[in-house]
């Protein structure tokens, strides 16, 4: 599964950081000279943004070989993308393919962590990422999250239905009811709706979660909840409907995955991987005349 990313996506990202000529390598007087770039991975691990950086060194002009595919693992030190061309065409690809490179591998190689850690204790859960990554750079880390093995929970808003506590306060108002009593009320009325959409809800109590679940919701996230409460939530939920889909949501990290998985949750919801280190990628540069 890919992130589709236009021409003009790539091209803006090129601009970016070279809208004009490179004043070094202008006033070096370098460009015409020939020669070669390769990446390689000071640690081993999954590399993410192979791809997407060689499309990048392409439209520079340069002559690319590409080793692995995104998601992929690669060796310490192995050369996984080559390019070959201009000096001016390399060093205008260089930075912004090494930082693809790095920021994407960085995330993946988190969701793996997450994926494996999890799947150790409860084979078959998923890691799923929302859609709150850095504004501006949703392609890029749902991309790199789906590399690293995790699924999306959330693309957009317009692909799904969550119904959260912030859209309940504007559904009810009055009454002997609290906004969730109201909002399972009205749960076959809002599927009639859209029949063909799967309805889905965000709790914070084992209350509101069998509430809804009793309702007929399709899948209940857990939000925040501890490990223990979780578990007794799932056993509940579970005795009442084997067939609900059931969430974790809010501080699920690498480290705590496995706990949380083991709670018998179907899937792990969670931003943590968009955070953290970039992996660390190795490029060198040498010229024809070198050799």
């Amino acid at each position: 599964m890919h992130i589709s990313k236009s021409s003009s996506w790539f091209d803006g990202l090129l601009a970016d950081d070279c809208p004009g000529p490179d004043m070094t390598v202008e006033i070096l007087g370098i460009g015409p000279q020939t020669g070669a770039m390769f990446f390689s991975p000071r640690q081993q691990g999954v590399i993410s943004g192979v791809e997407e950086a060689e499309q990048l060194l392409l439209r520079c002009g340069l002559s690319v070989t590409r080793q692995i595919n995104n998601g992929d693992t690669a060796e310490a030190d192995e050369v996984f993308l080559e390019a070959r061309g201009s000096a001016a065409a390399l060093h205008r690809g260089w930075k912004i393919s090494q930082t693809v490179l790095e920021y994407m591998s960085g995330i993946a190689r988190r969701c793996a962590l997450m994926v494996e850690r999890a799947s150790a204790v409860r084979p078959g859960v998923q890691v799923a990422v929302t859609r709150k990554s850095f504004p501006g750079a949703k392609a890029l880390c749902l991309e790199a999250a789906i590399d690293g093995g995790a699924s999306i929970h959330r693309q957009n808003l317009s692909d799904s239905i969550l119904v959260f506590a912030q859209h309940l306060q504007f559904f009810a108002k009055g009454g002997q009811q609290t906004p969730m009593e109201f909002f399972a009320r009205q749960v076959q009325n809002l599927r009639a709706r859209m029949p063909e959409k799967k309805l889905s809800a965000e709790v914070d109590s084992l209350e509101d979660a069998l509430l809804v679940t009793s309702a007929g919701i399709d899948m209940v996230q857990c939000e925040k909840f501890t490990c223990e409460s979780l578990a007794a939530t799932v056993g509940a939920l579970r005795g009442t409907r084997p067939d609900i889909l059931i969430l974790a949501a809010g501080g699920i990290t690498g480290e705590n995955a496995a706990e949380y998985a083991a709670t018998g949750v179907d899937v792990l919801v969670t931003t943590w991987p968009y955070f953290g280190k970039p992996a660390d990628i190795k490029v060198v540069m040498e010229s024809d005349g070198d050799s």
